[in-house]
């Protein structure tokens, strides 16, 4: 991971002559205060043969295309289209339910609210338009449709919106949404949330103003590919913007329903509560696509979701969270080759129990907190990141172990390159505490450079154990040259005379472990 030396040069010059205000910040040392820290470390030379690895196997991209998605498209047999009632439809329950949910749909509506449906085989969005009254779904300019119902893709239908269809507007006054139950292909077309009054864009005002969403449900395959989708989703329950979610689970039962799945590619996504969602989905691909401007979060993959392949994406501008975040038991995925930048928090987040996840290649800079953060989520492995001018830590590694950090670059983030540390959560959050984990921290760091990070390279506190090796460090910005934090500090002199003068791999472990261990 060589940084081009004009970009080395102005990135080093700039951390130099920072003058920011984090330097009133917290230093690390002070965000363990009142935590148990061991109180003797040793350190060590130890092997460096284990340590070394090769780059991890990327999965194969090469079938994620547009011409693989309109191979699964099966047009055969025409499909029914209906408009009938909202109530006692298993797809719509989420929204005209208890709690008087119905209420919305009736009051924009003006009566008993109901939907348009495809059932039983394949319609393109044309065909749909000339099969249902023009007052639910028309043709407002050649191309342009606006729908004021919602659009539910029954079990077995599919519903295809392709290139003839300039753009599909969901009319927020009218309650429109789009629901997948079985298949939804969306090509080469915009699909926006339309506010009629301003004839334009659903434009975000409020989170709890009602906005258009797109959602597939459990058993479904939904792909996007070459589309533009705009000013979806607000702040209730699978109503995010673009959502995959399985049913409850009585339900996924009853209908015998797998995960959902499906393709992102090469799409733009702009102006949503939340840029993607997904809740225990399996092998979902995002593909070269653009999240810009999104209000809560860019990417967010949720609950118990696996196999996910989030790849070549450009994420910036999100406004109120996180770029890239996986939380709770999201597993054996892959982040790779994408840019996240200028969001209001980090870059790139693994959060509550995600493990056995790849985090690779990615460009990660300008975040307003940190580069990649990492809570509560043990064994996963970054490779090759570039973590640049992050107005925290490049890599924040919190309550997990066994996190391996290899050839990455933390260079110009305002506190720490790499800072690892132990936190009591029971008091402050009970939601994270009700999830099992220990408040425990190991690293191996490998490889990689450390520069010019405005409270120094390293810095971790109360750690099970922590590996270094070949790990260069460049470039501080403090006057007393290169000063390790945390535990690492006290033993600084040995670290480094065996780290560079030797070069050697370096094991620094607690006494108390080591005593543990003989017991």
């Amino acid at each position: 991971m060589n940084l081009h030396p004009t970009l080395r040069h102005s990135l080093l010059a700039s951390a130099l002559l920072l003058t920011t205000g984090l330097a009133g910040a917290a230093e690390p040392a002070a965000l363990a205060k009142g935590l148990h820290q061991a109180k003797t470390y040793t350190v060590a030379a130890a092997p460096s043969e284990p340590l070394q690895m090769d780059p991890p196997a990327l999965p194969d991209l090469s079938g994620y295309t547009a011409e693989a998605v309109q191979g699964k498209i099966e047009r055969s047999r025409k499909g029914k289209v209906s408009v009938r009632r909202m109530l006692q439809e298993d797809a719509l329950k989420e929204f005209i339910g208890g709690d008087n949910k119905a209420a919305e749909w009736v009051q924009r509506q003006h009566g008993i609210p109901q939907a348009i449906f495809v059932d039983d085989g394949h319609v393109d969005l044309a065909e749909l338009s000339r099969k249902v009254p023009a007052q639910y779904l028309r043709e407002t300019a050649p191309g342009v449709y606006l729908a004021r119902l919602p659009i539910v893709v029954g079990r077995n239908g599919v519903l295809e919106i392709d290139g003839k269809v300039k753009e599909l507007r969901l009319s927020q006054e009218g309650g429109a949404f789009l629901i997948n139950d079985g298949k939804l292909f969306v090509s080469h077309t915009r699909l926006t949330g339309w506010r009629e009054r301003d004839d334009g864009p659903a434009t975000f005002r409020s989170p709890r103003e009602f906005r258009p969403f797109l959602l597939s449900w459990g058993g479904t395959e939904t792909y996007i590919v070459d589309s533009q989708v705009a000013s979806l989703g607000y702040a209730k329950s699978k109503s995010y913007g673009v959502s995959i979610s399985q049913y409850t689970p009585n339900m996924a039962k009853q209908k015998g329903r797998t995960e959902p799945t499906g393709w992102i590619i090469g799409s733009q996504f702009s102006d949503l509560w939340y840029g993607f969602y997904c809740y225990e989905t399996q092998g979902f691909v995002i593909r070269d696509s653009t999240y810009r401007d999104n209000i809560v979060y860019g990417i967010d993959p949720h609950d118990r979701s696996h196999g996910l392949i989030i790849a070549g994406n450009t994420v910036h501008g999100t406004k109120k969270k996180h770029g890239i975040i996986v939380s709770r038991e999201v597993d054996d995925s892959w982040i790779i080759n994408n840019k996240s930048y200028d969001n209001k928090l980090s870059g790139v987040v693994i959060d509550r129990n995600s493990v056995n996840n790849v985090v690779a290649y990615n460009e990660i800079y300008r975040n307003h907190t940190d580069g990649i953060t990492l809570y509560e989520s043990g064994d996963n492995l970054l490779w090759g990141n570039q973590l640049i001018n992050n107005r925290r830590h490049g890599i924040r590694v919190r309550n997990s172990v066994n996190i391996r950090l290899y050839e990455n670059v933390a260079m110009a983030n305002g506190l720490v390159g790499v800072y690892g540390h132990i936190k009591d959560l029971s008091d402050t959050d009970r939601d994270i505490a009700l999830d099992p984990f220990d408040t425990k921290v190991s690293l191996i760091v490998v490889g990689g450079e450390l520069a010019a990070n405005g409270s120094g390279p390293l810095s971790i506190d109360s750690p099970l154990s922590v590996e270094l090796y070949k790990v260069s460090m460049l470039a501080p910005r403090k006057s007393s040259g290169i000063s390790l934090n945390g535990v690492l500090g006290e033993r600084q002199d040995e670290i480094l005379d065996l780290l560079v003068r030797q070069q050697k791999a370096v094991l620094i472990d607690p006494v108390e472990r080591q005593t543990d261990m003989i017991d």
